[in-house]
């Protein structure tokens, strides 16, 4: 499966994290939104009307979030093109559909980037065979999509992840730091390199120019952690949403796969 088929096309999207998702007056956003109301900010064509002003705006959730291309899967496939507005009877399956979708989504980027390591070749049969079924559930219909037990199926998908994670960072076995509380950690220059960060609480730690090579990171919360000049190259499990909450600059580096985000200087 090709990993572009899983990064977000707002275009090919109804605006449904835009709908469906609830947030709170915070850091993140400046008002309050149930989940179903569409946010003031929505404009006509699904569009948003203060895209490129999103983090002065107060909306900096929204630069940070990422549906993995479930929005347009579920606008696309799920409902066959037909919105919500045109069709305002399907907006509590379709708002529903879209955080299951979501995690769905989520598990096949992981799996996809798994298959790809060449460390984990000895997997790549049993991790073809599970994103095959992970990509036909994305294709039921909104019904079935209600009835996933996700719990289940993430069981599933885990424990092959870890195991393609040991393959990976063998050749270069770092700390283990999984579900460790790193607030504020002071990691400046730290060698990470095949560290096991998974699940890591690494809000306003500061990773400056650290080596983070092959580590695991998936789950870590990189919240405004700074990662000016770290080396991110070849780390496991990274997604969009970690790399746009953090802190970086021209000299970070991060996978091919992601973005660099604009806020980065």
């Amino acid at each position: 499966m090709d990993r572009l088929e899983l990064v977000a096309d707002c275009g090919s999207c109804f605006g449904l994290c835009c709908v469906a998702l609830a947030f709170e007056r915070s850091a993140d956003f400046p008002v309050d939104k149930d989940a179903g109301e569409p946010c003031v900010k929505l404009d006509d064509a699904f569009g948003c009307s203060i895209h490129a002003d999103l983090r002065s705006e107060g909306y900096r959730g929204c630069t940070v979030y990422d549906c993995f291309g479930a929005g347009q899967q579920v606008s696309q496939t799920t409902y066959g093109g037909v919105s919500w507005r045109e069709a305002p009877g399907t907006s509590a399956g379709m708002f529903a559909a879209l955080p299951v979708m979501r995690q769905l989504h989520e598990m096949l980027w992981y799996l996809t980037e798994a298959i790809e390591r060449d460390d984990a070749r000895s997997l790549r049969a049993e991790l073809a065979a599970l994103t095959e079924r992970t990509r036909a559930i994305t294709g039921l219909d909104a019904d079935g999509l209600a009835g996933v037990d996700l719990p289940a199926h993430r069981a599933i998908v885990g424990p092959l992840l870890q195991r393609t994670s040991e393959l990976v960072r063998a050749s270069h076995r770092g700390p283990d730091h999984q579900g460790a509380q790193l607030l504020g950690a002071r990691l400046r220059r730290a060698d990470l390199r095949g560290a096991n960060l998974r699940g890591a609480l690494l809000i306003a730690a500061d990773l400056r120019q650290a080596d983070l090579r092959t580590s695991d990171l998936l789950g870590a919360d990189l919240r405004d952690a700074r990662l000016e000049g770290a080396d991110l190259t070849d780390c496991l499990f990274l997604t969009q949403s970690q790399v746009g909450s953090a802190r970086g600059d021209s000299a970070t580096l991060i996978p091919s796969a992601l973005r660099r985000p604009v806020h980065w200087r």
